[in-house]
């Protein structure tokens, strides 16, 4: 047998980390036995199989796990997980044999990845920085030494407190290793490290007002070198490094476009995404996962639009550069420049997300959600589909790429199962967990039912919860409220089982019926659409708003008349068209005579409907009467369903006296002469689906005493 120690200790490690795992579930498990730590410590070597580095990495998130579980506060997990392992860190890490400084170096690095506190704790004591500048000098030929403390200074950059302990001199050296050329994989760990130490120096900067200092290497160089490393690179640690970088560098605008117009390199890019659950991309190493999270960044970044700004956020933000640009040229222009960079506006991300598709960025997305259950992945992927189908023209390739599928899984793995106890209960939903939501209300809004969510019925009734969720909850936006009730509105033209179940939503209604006396033209009207296909669809809904005679119906249909008396067309179309189904009912149609006996608006406003030009206003306002009837337009949906309310409303009153009142009320108004002029205008087309109501509203009116000259 070999007495050489890589060649025993990895097959020793990894049985050793088995062991672990299965402890790990017993609930007694605390502490780890020595040799258990010293193969923990080992298993993140580069001398170790890959198999052995996902073991550890499991043994170590769950010790973390139940280290903070266990903490009275979070302080306190942090200080209980840095005890056990900074001396035998710190040990490892100053040994003169490479291979156990090497796993000191690459351990800490692992544990930045699973808890950044603890790690970011060790490296903060006095020895630790020295000691993995020291390894430098130690072996000063290792390619796995100065790979991996590389490695350790790119963790380190992303925390502001490690940070602040590095100087020039370490700078200096990531700069030179970035440069080098006969090892692609160290340079690309380096030029990493020198983006997010970069990034970080600029944003603690920015925090206390000074000055940034100005990297050696620019954007576009750094960028260029790890766009080089993609296209190129065989080694899979230095693919993965790259893509880290890219994944920083890409919230430049600069960057998105060079990146965005190299299409061998976005298909390389997409390519490090396997295709299914458990395997790796066919373009990598078979031992080495591909950066999946990594890639899906780039893509999001690359089709992210600037934020929606309201008037008061926009002009803080003309504040806020006028103030940078006040402290001095050199002060944050970079920052300037990216706010204001004209190849970030949305006609240019536009076509930055044509390119991206057109390229195979959404197989690429949606292979991701198949390929991980990952929580940041799913949400990357939710939020680069949301920027993607901003453009209406992409949806019906992300349509054909599985998007709305993959959008359904990532959704379901977000909301928790619904149950009866959880009714009148508000879920906890962050304001990123509507994003996936609204990309699929998005597709949904455009495309039929069908085409989103397949023949299946279950995937429609499927995505109501969601939908009503992202309608309902104070954590949405009014944009995602408003796509949501446009979202159910085509869903529940699908079928009257379908409006029933959106009408069932637990704190629906009460939201739309809100949102339908907001201020907002748009929301406005999708809330009236929704009302409307909802009265149509649902027996329960048209019962509610006048199929049943009581104080609510009333109101609510005062609501639909008042909504008919609007500027905006397509809002009127849809309250006249509730209207129309609800006079169906007598119930109804009583509700709506004593609202003409109490407010004498009815009559006027459906007159209006038929024919603005003819009809009279209430006295209360007949100074306004001339100026509206010019402002609201006549338009044949307008005509056809103000036709069918006034003929509902007419043969649905029971009661003889108030029949005579509506009658009178008809003939002084002007109703009448507009249901004449609609006849008249048949004469040249019997078949015209409006005039046999208007007939039949006509003779109903003569039954009643009204004398028609026609």
């Amino acid at each position: 047998m070999s007495s050489d120690p890589s060649s025993v200790a990895p097959v020793a490690a990894s049985d050793v980390l088995d062991v672990v795992l299965k402890k790990t579930q017993d609930k007694a498990w605390v502490a780890f036995a020595p040799d258990e730590l010293s193969a923990l410590l080992s298993a993140f070597s580069p001398t170790q199989p890959v198999a052995t580095h996902t073991k550890g990495y499991l043994v170590l998130s769950a010790y973390c796990q139940r280290r903070r579980s266990e903490a009275p506060s979070h302080d306190e997990g942090t200080q209980s997980i840095s005890r056990t392992f900074e001396t035998p860190v710190v040990s490892r890490m100053a040994d003169t044999e490479e291979e156990e400084a090497l796993a000191g170096l690459t351990f800490l690095s692992a544990l930045f990845d699973v808890d950044h506190p603890s790690a970011s704790a060790i490296f903060q004591r006095d020895g630790t920085l020295e000691a993995m500048m020291d390894t430098l000098d130690l072996f000063p030929k290792s390619h796995h030494i100065d790979l991996a403390v590389a490695h350790l200074l790119g963790r380190t950059a992303g925390h502001k407190t490690c940070r602040a302990l590095l100087g020039k001199d370490h700078r200096n050296w990531l700069e030179w290793k970035s440069r080098q050329t006969n090892d692609a994989e160290l340079r690309a760990a380096a030029a990493v490290a020198l983006v997010k130490l970069a990034r970080g120096s600029s944003a603690d900067a920015m925090e206390v007002g000074g000055t940034p200092e100005q990297p050696a290497m620019q954007d576009d160089e750094l960028a260029a070198l790890m766009k080089g490393l993609v296209v190129d690179a065989q080694e899979t640690s230095s693919l993965a490094d790259a893509v880290e970088g890219l994944a920083y560098m890409s919230t430049n605008p600069a960057v998105k476009e060079t990146l965005s117009k190299d299409s061998t390199f976005l298909q390389r890019l997409f390519a490090l995404i396997p295709r299914r659950k458990g395997a790796t991309s066919e373009r990598l190493d078979e031992s080495t996962a591909s950066p999946l999270y990594g890639t899906v960044v780039i893509i999001s970044n690359l089709c992210a639009y600037r934020p929606r700004l309201s008037a008061e956020e926009a002009q803080i933000a003309k504040l806020r550069r006028m103030a940078k640009t006040a402290k001095g040229p050199g002060q944050s222009s970079q920052a300037v420049e990216e706010d204001l960079d004209p190849v970030d506006d949305d006609d240019h991300v536009k076509e930055r997300g044509r390119r991206l598709i057109k390229a195979g960025a959404m197989e690429a997305l949606t292979s991701a959600v198949r390929a991980t259950d990952s929580r940041a992945v799913r949400m990357a992927v939710s939020k680069a589909i949301l920027n993607l189908v901003e453009d209406k023209d992409n949806r019906g390739k992300v349509l054909q790429s599985g998007g709305a599928k993959a959008l359904q899984i990532i959704i379901q793995g977000l909301l928790p199962q619904s149950k009866p106890s959880d009714i009148g209960k508000t879920p906890q939903l962050e304001k990123e967990d509507f994003e996936p939501i609204q990309a699929l209300a998005k597709l949904a809004i455009t495309a039929a039912p069908v085409q989103v969510f397949g023949p299946n019925e279950g995937a429609i009734y499927d995505a109501i919860r969601p939908f009503a969720l992202m309608l309902t909850h104070p954590n949405a936006t009014l944009l995602q409220s408003f796509e949501a009730m446009m979202a159910l509105t085509n869903l529940s033209s699908q079928s009257p089982e379908a409006a029933s179940r959106i009408a069932g939503a637990d704190g629906l209604m009460n939201k739309v019926e809100l949102l339908m006396l907001e201020d907002h033209t748009l929301v406005r009207r999708a809330a009236t659409e929704l009302v409307c296909n909802l009265v149509a669809g649902s027996e329960e809904i048209f019962n509610k708003w006048g199929g049943d005679r009581n104080t609510a119906s009333k109101s609510k249909l005062q609501v639909l008349v008042a909504l008919c008396d609007i500027e905006d067309l397509p809002t009127r179309l849809a309250a006249s068209g509730a209207l129309a189904s609800l006079t169906a009912s007598p119930d109804a149609c009583e509700s709506l005579a004593e609202l003409e006996s109490e407010r004498h608006h009815v009559l006027p406003i459906l007159g209006q409907l038929v024919d603005p030009t003819v009809v009279a206003r209430p006295e209360a306002d007949a100074d306004v009467e001339e100026e509206e009837a010019g402002q609201l337009e006549s338009d044949p949906g307008l005509v056809h369903r103000g036709i069918v309310c006034l003929r509902n409303f007419f043969v649905g009153l029971q009661n003889s006296a108030t029949q005579m009142e509506i009658a009178s009320e008809a003939d002084r108004t002007g109703v009448v002469r507009a249901l004449v002029g609609v006849v008249k205008g048949c004469a040249q087309n019997p078949s015209s689906p409006i005039l046999r109501p208007a007939a039949e509203a006509l003779k109903w009116l003569l039954e009643h005493g009204v004398e028609i000259s026609v």
